[in-house]
């Protein structure tokens, strides 16, 4: 293989944006007295998706920022306990300054370091002890905006408190910064989601002078219109926003997201679908598009993540064993593991779809007499009562028969390391001993099931009215012995302390074949990224923020092992179809077929990556600065993008699973995944 062809071939993304250039802790932003402040109401708070965004993307922001770069948001003692190493910040420096007046003023600060990749600066704002200016921040947001917030709202009135605690906060530092500098300090303010927004309503409205930047993840709005079975994206435009809000009971937050949206200096969202949303629905299109990263680990050989995945399925391997006792009829060796999981959404996450896919799948297996299974597990945290029986009972039997048949091994090794020392080979019977077959028949009759395997691991609550369980049960889905398609509904998110399965949730991602996203309202999708960055290929569609950027940026995503269901511009049932035959065709591919296809999977991490992708944020503060400090456009250097590049179509497609030979040139070994050895443009010459 030739040096350009073998570089070509193993391409990445690495050279997209030498982010690098500008990680240099802070220092051009110290000399030129740049400052940045982000706020979100999940700076060291796990609820959602914005938490891991923060929270991942904080390795970068202290990189290219270093001590310039301060989170703020507010104090949850549960999780700030665990999350954030308090200290003070140092003396007579600004942010100490602005820390101290804050709290002369009767407000209660916790300062220190989160721990966190990148260690970054952060501030919690106790909301209790603002709760006492309550009044004031909603008399005063209702002079200068006429937006009134109702007194029962307690979620809005945290976020009035917050809002405005940070706002105070940011004034403070600006005349700090300046009294300890003696020069005018440059300050962009971030802010994520309504809730921190309000901040950025007071700066404006006090006319504090800040760069403001505002990024929404999902509009309120189009998450409430969309849990409502809606036709979201066909009547888009037509929508009447404010009565829509005001039916739903949501009209003041509305109004705030819509307040930070127009009085932001830049306004961002986290994909182009969003993007699309925000225009019609927040009445602005945003400035930038700023998706969302991970940090991704790089491993030294290619191998490693392969040889990751051989474990983690042993580990699901061995669940299924117990799972399935009584009715352990199938090869485990020709078995694959498709999920999906993420918030109980049953519509918005492609629940009802992927549930119905998998039904016909299933009679496609069928009908081509296919010794393929495939488990499909769905993990969703509903209401429970505790682990289901059937479920604990059958690993308890797992367990039984494993621990008896190692110790009729160590009785056997004896025997037989005796027999051989008398010069003799040994009979059956000798090493078999009538105990032992009395044992191990115990087990085996212990095996035995009258009834099928159980669809989910726990007695839900209501389970009459569930709706994964009713899809379950409307197509037919059981278990039976006949199904090449088994169904497991796993109603918690999966732990290393979890009985039945034993390991956390990356571990089983990497253990699986398949990640089966088919959402219908996902403006990012953080779900199918993970798959990616571990190597693991997923479906996904052209309505997540994930689906849109890997269309525009790879030439073809399904040879890269991204499959895009189109659930946009055809009718559901084409939609339910094409997913049917995304997993059929996954179905058919050899082992060395997905082996490939995981090491293309793997070669997209880079495109994920926050080192690439956080160029992105830094073009949004940088637009925001030169807005309100015009100045600084002769000095900050606003080009780098991502926008142009495309990840080219791979040297050679996987052969299609009709044409390629049974068997490959040379045997692998059984459960090893070092995919080192496959040469793809080889697979290509013996072809033809």
């Amino acid at each position: 293989m030739s040096k350009e062809r073998s570089q070509r071939r193993f391409y990445r993304a690495d050279s997209v944006y030498d982010f690098a250039a500008i990680m240099d802790r802070g220092q051009a932003a110290m000399d030129e007295n740049r400052w940045t402040f982000e706020s979100a109401w999940e700076v060291a708070n796990k609820v959602g998706g914005i938490y891991t965004v923060i929270r991942s993307k904080a390795y970068v922001s202290t990189e290219e920022m270093g001590d310039q770069y301060c989170l703020l948001g507010p104090y949850k003692e549960q999780c700030a306990r665990t999350e954030v190493e308090e200290q003070e910040f140092p003396a007579g420096g600004p942010l100490q300054t602005a820390v101290n007046r804050m709290r002369d003023q009767g407000y209660q600060l916790h300062t220190g370091t989160w721990l966190v990749d990148g260690n970054p600066q952060v501030i919690l704002f106790d909301i209790g002890s603002g709760a006492w200016k309550l009044d004031e921040y909603k008399q005063e947001l209702w002079e200068k905006t006429g937006v009134g917030i109702p007194h029962l709202d307690i979620e809005t009135n945290d976020a009035i408190i917050l809002g405005y605690m940070a706002a105070t906060f940011i004034a403070e530092f600006r005349k700090a910064a300046e009294e300890c500098s003696g020069q005018q300090p440059r300050i962009v303010a971030h802010f994520h989601e309504w809730q921190a927004g309000v901040g950025l309503v007071a700066l404006r409205t006090r006319r504090v002078d800040v760069a403001t930047v505002f990024t929404t993840h999902a509009t309120l709005l189009g998450r409430y219109l969309c849990a409502g079975s809606i036709d979201f994206y066909n009547n888009l435009s037509t929508f009447n926003v404010d009565e829509e809000a005001g039916k739903r009971q949501i009209y003041h937050r509305y109004c705030l997201e819509r307040c930070a949206t127009h009085l932001s200096h830049v306004f961002t969202t986290v994909s182009e679908i969003t993007g699309y949303e925000s225009e019609h629905l927040l009445k602005r299109k945003p400035d930038f598009i700023t998706p969302n990263g991970l940090n991704v680990k790089k491993f030294s050989a290619l191998h490693e993540f392969q040889n990751l995945h051989a474990i983690s399925k042993e580990k699901i391997h061995e669940f299924v064993r117990g799972h399935f006792y009584g009715h352990y009829d199938f090869n485990l060796d020709k078995t694959l593991y498709f999920f999906i999981a993420g918030r109980y959404e049953f519509g918005n996450k492609g629940a009802d779809i992927f549930i119905e896919a998998l039904a016909r799948l299933n009679h496609y297996l069928k009908a081509a007499n296919s010794e393929t299974t495939v488990v499909a597990f769905l993990i969703f945290p509903a209401k429970t009562n505790n682990f289901n029986v059937e479920s604990l009972r059958g690993h308890a039997v797992t367990k039984s028969l494993r621990d008896t048949i190692h110790d009729i091994q160590s009785s056997i090794g004896k025997k037989l390391y005796e027999v051989c020392l008398s010069g003799r080979m040994p009979d059956a019977n000798e090493l078999l001993d009538k105990e032992d077959k009395v044992k191990l028949k115990r087990c085996i009759y212990g095996l035995q099931r009258h009834g099928l395997p159980p669809v989910t691991t726990h007695n839900i609550v209501d389970d009459w009215n569930d709706p994964v369980l009713n899809a379950v049960r409307r197509c037919n889905l059981f278990n039976t012995v006949h199904d090449r398609v088994k169904v497991i509904f796993h109603p918690e998110f999966l732990s290393s302390t979890n009985p039945l399965f034993g390991l956390d949730y990356e571990e089983f991602v990497r253990g699986c074949h398949l990640g089966v996203f088919p959402s219908y309202y996902e403006p990012w999708g953080y779900t199918p990224a993970e798959c990616t960055v571990m190597g693991i290929p997923s479906v996904t569609t052209n309505l997540s923020g994930f689906g849109c950027f890997m269309q525009e940026h790879i030439a073809d995503p399904q040879s890269y092992g991204i499959y895009i269901v189109d659930r946009r511009y055809i009718g559901l049932e084409q939609s339910v179809q094409q997913l049917a035959q995304f997993m059929y065709d996954f179905s058919r591919l050899n082992r060395r077929q997905r082996i490939i296809q995981r090491n293309r999977t793997e070669r997209l991490s880079d495109l994920l990556d926050w080192r690439n992708l956080g160029i992105y944020y830094r073009q949004s503060r940088i637009s925001a600065l030169c807005k309100v400090y015009p100045e600084l456009a002769d000095v900050l250097d606003v080009s780098g993008s991502m926008n142009n590049f495309n990840f080219p179509r791979p040297i050679s497609e996987p052969p299609s699973p009709s044409s390629s030979r049974p068997t490959t040139p040379r045997g692998s070994v059984h459960g090893s995944d070092d995919e080192d050895e496959v040469d793809e443009e080889k697979e290509v010459r013996d072809k033809s």
